[in-house]
């Protein structure tokens, strides 16, 4: 595809879309059991689930740091996800750069110091590529960041633009990236609006930069809306769970038995890592008597 053929003579682009539009959004969060905090986002045909472990004791000793936590990524994309041509592993240069690139864009907004001597291992697994993949990897493991309770200065989003026929276009797809359009995917933290990653794929003139970084910024803004909901309701779920346990924890000082009603999913209790410490995502306790605690 040219990149005449980008932007039809109607202003709508090869899926339909109109230049400033972004693709449909899905998210979701406590997607996997065995996880901290986990996280599955859609965006487009675009789909990234994404795992945090940790705070958790380094699995290389010699590489803990005594004052804060350090940050791992894994970063793989499926051999059946399209788009690519062929499988990837994990020595792949691209693979290793975007993996880098995770932990840099990370490593200035994760408040580590608050865990010395620690990691924090995200994982990240692209099921399906149409463009996009590195943002949507960057949301999903905001999304998983918060849903295992690790403080944050701010949650970061991210989102790509691109220039064709002089006209700026959102949100860029497979067929519009593999038609040598200029991208540029910027990740920022909406609340101050400091940019924590930038990067730009094919050549750009530096008269279209500016334009180009607003309406990447413009579509960060747009997607920290479509996020807000996925991760507030990560955040409710970790204090509920943090809750429960406390007042299961008084049960237990008090020596009262308790017991958990069928049909409650047990969680791991974000915070403590693989301690015995846990908690539960549906909000009842009770009591030995037969007395709803919580």
């Amino acid at each position: 595809m040219s990149r005449q053929e980008i932007i039809s003579p109607e202003g709508l682009r090869v899926d339909g879309r109109r230049p400033l539009e972004l693709r449909r959004v899905f998210s979701r969060t406590g997607v996997l059991s065995q996880a901290d905090g986990s996280a599955y986002v859609e965006q487009g045909n675009t789909k990234c689930l994404a795992a945090v472990y940790g705070p958790r004791e380094p699995l290389k000793r010699g590489q803990a740091l005594h004052d804060r936590a350090i940050i791992s990524v894994e970063y793989n994309v499926a051999s059946f996800s399209g788009g690519q041509g062929r499988q990837r592993h994990k020595k792949d240069r691209k693979i290793m750069e975007v993996a880098l690139t995770i932990k840099r864009t990370f490593e200035n907004v994760i408040i580590t110091t608050a865990y010395p001597r620690s990691e924090i291992a995200i994982c990240l697994q692209i099921l399906q590529v149409d463009g996009g993949a590195l943002h949507a990897a960057i949301n999903a493991t905001t999304l998983a960041l918060v849903d295992a309770g690790i403080p944050m200065m701010d949650y970061v989003c991210a989102c790509s633009a691109g220039l064709a026929n002089d006209q700026g276009i959102l949100d860029l797809n497979y067929l519009e990236e593999s038609a040598d359009v200029p991208t540029l995917t910027v990740a920022m933290m909406p609340k101050s609006g400091k940019i924590t990653m930038l990067g730009l794929e094919s050549r750009l003139h530096v008269d279209k930069l500016e334009e180009v970084l607003r309406l990447a910024s413009d579509g960060c803004a747009q997607l920290k809306e479509n996020l807000d909901e996925a991760a507030c309701i990560a955040y409710v779920r970790v204090k509920a769970s943090t809750k429960l346990y406390q007042a299961v924890a008084k049960l237990s000082a008090a020596g009262r038995t308790w017991h958990i009603p069928d049909g409650t999913r047990r969680i791991r209790q974000p915070g403590y890592g693989t301690s015995a410490a846990e908690g539960w995502d549906r909000y009842t306790v009770v009591g030995s008597d037969g007395i709803v605690i919580y």
